[in-house]
């Protein structure tokens, strides 16, 4: 596996998996998970652990999607874990994702919830 930048901070995940995703990198994207990380895609599934996670990305990106950075929201930070989010340019739901500091000080996504499109009234 090739060595990957690490996110040093819970913000640089954001960064790097636009990053990767845009260069086509689906085992790259899937670095930024722990192993056993659970991913709420497509909409109404779960995709659980790295390896179901990278195989998404290998679809996905077998598209050639092309991914724009958005302006984190403020990062909530307790301890090893932190909660990290952005909202779409489309103002529509929102995407979180709760990350945990890794022993080497790095940190990786352990939930994922890409997009959340609340249900109407």
């Amino acid at each position: 596996m090739p060595e990957y930048e690490k996110a040093m901070r819970p913000e640089d995940i954001t960064r790097l998996f636009v990053e990767r995703s845009n260069a086509g990198d689906a085992a790259g994207v899937a670095a930024l998970y722990e192993e056993d990380a659970v991913m709420a895609y497509p909409p109404g599934e779960l995709t659980v652990g790295r390896d179901a996670i990278r195989a998404l990305w290998e679809k996905v990106l077998a598209n050639a999607p092309r991914f724009e950075p958005e302006p984190p929201l403020p990062t909530l930070v307790s301890g090893d874990i932190a909660l990290t989010s952005t909202p779409p340019k489309d103002g529509a739901g929102a995407r979180a994702q709760v990350v945990r500091r890794q022993p080497d000080g790095s940190w990786l996504r352990v939930l994922d919830q890409p997009e959340f499109v609340p249900p109407t009234r």
